[in-house]
C-alpha cells in the first residue's frame, strides 16, 4: 500500500489524482479468526490496529453492521482532553492525549489533531474551587492546567459575555492547553488503513445477530453474513452494548441517551480554542471548514435515537447566545445525534466479563471520542494478555458490585435502577 508522502502526492497529480491504492480492502469474511471486534467506530478500529501494531495478532476481524464512521466516531464535537480529577481516569486519558500527540506520524495520516486549548468557564466563586481542585489533581498526576482569572479569560477569549449585566458571570477559567480537536471521520479512516495494512480484515455490512458459546466460553459470532468463529471477541459498540450483551444473557449497569451536537454557516477565524459552559452544559469551537460545532446535554430519557429534536437546538443556541452574544447572527446548518452509553459513575468499562473471551469496552459518557487511540491500545493489550493494561485495571465491571466505583462526574442519569 502507498505510503503517504509529499513525494506521492506530486507523483499523483501527475495523473490527475486517479492511481491512488484503496485505503484498505473490503474483503469477505473468513470461517475464523484469532479475535473478532464488535464495533468498527474508533475504539473497534484502534483496539485491532494495536493488535495487530503492539502483540502481533493479525488474524483479527473488525465486524461493523454498517459502514465506517457512521457511528459515535463521525457523531461527535471532535473534543480532545485529559482534564479528569480522579486518578483512574486522569493517568487513563493522559496516557490517550500523549497517543493522540504521535498518531498522524504513527498512521502515516493526518487525523488533524489541533491543541488549540480547552478552557473551561466558571460562573462562581464555588466552582473556581471546584476548578482550583481539579487543576491541582491534574498536576499532581503530571497533567498539564492552568487556573486563569477572568481577566486572563478575557485576555485569552475576548468575545465572550463581559458585561456587568451578564446572565452567568465570568469568575475565570480551567484551562488545559494540550487539548483541543481533531476530525472524526479522519480518524476512523487513519485508524481503518493502519489496520488493514497489518492484515485485519475490516468487514462492513456485517451485523452480529447472535453470539455463540460453549459452556463459559465464547466461540464465535453468528452475523448476517453468516457463522464467523474466534476464541476471543471483544464488544466495542458504544451505545448498543446492551443489544450485545443481551445475546449472552448479561445485564451491564449503562443506559443509552441521545446526545446532540450543531454546527454553523462557515465563518472567518472566531474562535481558536474550546470553551465549555459548564453551568448550561455547552461547548464550542471552529472546524477547519470555519462552521462553529456546538454541543449540548443529554436529552434525559433513554434512546437509541440518532435523530435531533427542537428542544435541545433551542437549549443550545440559548447557552450559546449567553455566552457569546455575537451567536445571534449566526445561522445553524446542521445537527446530529450519537448515542451515548453513560456508565453510573461517569468512567469507562474495559475488561474482561465473567465469560471466557468475552472482553467489554463500554460506558464512556462524554469521554469515547477523546479516549479513542487510549481505548484501543489498554483493550488490545487486555486481549492479548487476557489481563488489563495498568491503566485499565481499575476500569473492571465488577467495581459496581465491589463499590470500587470511579466516580467521576457525568454519569448516568438514573444509577438506582440498575
Amino acid at each position: 500500500m502507498t505510503r503517504y508522502s509529499a513525494w506521492s502526492v506530486f507523483r499523483n497529480a501527475l495523473t490527475k489524482q486517479e492511481d491512488w491504492d484503496r485505503a484498505w480492502r473490503d474483503p469477505e469474511p473468513k470461517p475464523a479468526y484469532d479475535v473478532i471486534i464488535i464495533g468498527g467506530g474508533g475504539h473497534g478500529l484502534a483496539t485491532a490496529y494495536y493488535l495487530a501494531r503492539n502483540h502481533g495478532i493479525t488474524n483479527v476481524a473488525v465486524l461493523e453492521k454498517g459502514w465506517l464512521g457512521g457511528g459515535n466516531t463521525g457523531r461527535n464535537t471532535t473534543i480532545v482532553r485529559s482534564n479528569y480529577m480522579l486518578n483512574a481516569n486522569g493517568h487513563f486519558y493522559e496516557h490517550s492525549l500523549k497517543l493522540w500527540e504521535g498518531l498522524s506520524q504513527d498512521l502515516n495520516y493526518n487525523v488533524m489533531f489541533s491543541q488549540r486549548g480547552v478552557l473551561n468557564i466558571a460562573h462562581s466563586s464555588s466552582q473556581m474551587e471546584s476548578y482550583s481542585r481539579r487543576g491541582n489533581a491534574m498536576l499532581l498526576n503530571g497533567i498539564d492546567s492552568e487556573l486563569l482569572s477572568r481577566d486572563e479569560v478575557q485576555k485569552f477569549v475576548p468575545d465572550l459575555n463581559y458585561s456587568s449585566n451578564a446572565r452567568f458571570p465570568i469568575y475565570g477559567g480551567l484551562l488545559q492547553r494540550r487539548g483541543g480537536t481533531a476530525r472524526h471521520d479522519a480518524v476512523a479512516w487513519g485508524l481503518a488503513r493502519g489496520a488493514d495494512m497489518r492484515g485485519v480484515d475490516i468487514i462492513q455490512n456485517c451485523e452480529v445477530t447472535g453470539i455463540l458459546r460453549d459452556g463459559d466460553k465464547v466461540t464465535g459470532v453468528e452475523t448476517s453474513r453468516g457463522t464467523i468463529r474466534a476464541p476471543k471477541i471483544g464488544v466495542a459498540v458504544a451505545g448498543n452494548t446492551g443489544r450485545i450483551t443481551e445475546m449472552v444473557g448479561m445485564r451491564v449497569p449503562i443506559e443509552s441517551h441521545l446526545l446532540q451536537a450543531i454546527v454553523s454557516e462557515p465563518l472567518k477565524p472566531f474562535i481558536d480554542t474550546v470553551v465549555t459552559f459548564g453551568v448550561g452544559h455547552f461547548y464550542i469551537s471552529q472546524s477547519d471548514k470555519g462552521g462553529l460545532v456546538l454541543g449540548g446535554d443529554l436529552d434525559g430519557y433513554n434512546s437509541y435515537a440518532q435523530r435531533g429534536n427542537l428542544p435541545t437546538i433551542e437549549h443550545v443556541m440559548a447557552c450559546g447566545v449567553a455566552m457569546y452574544p455575537a451567536l445571534s447572527r449566526i445561522r445553524m446548518l446542521r445537527h446530529w445525534g450519537g448515542v451515548m452509553d453513560m456508565s453510573m459513575d461517569g468512567s469507562p468499562i474495559i475488561g474482561k466479563t465473567p465469560i471466557k473471551g468475552f472482553y467489554l469496552n463500554c460506558g464512556w459518557c462524554y469521554g469515547g471520542f477523546k479516549a479513542t487511540p487510549g481505548s484501543g491500545h489498554v483493550f488490545a493489550h487486555t486481549i492479548a494478555n487476557d489481563a488489563p493494561h495498568p491503566f485499565n485495571e481499575d476500569m473492571t465491571l465488577e467495581r459496581f458490585s465491589s463499590g470500587a466505583v470511579i466516580d467521576e462526574r457525568g454519569a448516568g442519569p438514573t444509577p438506582n435502577a440498575h
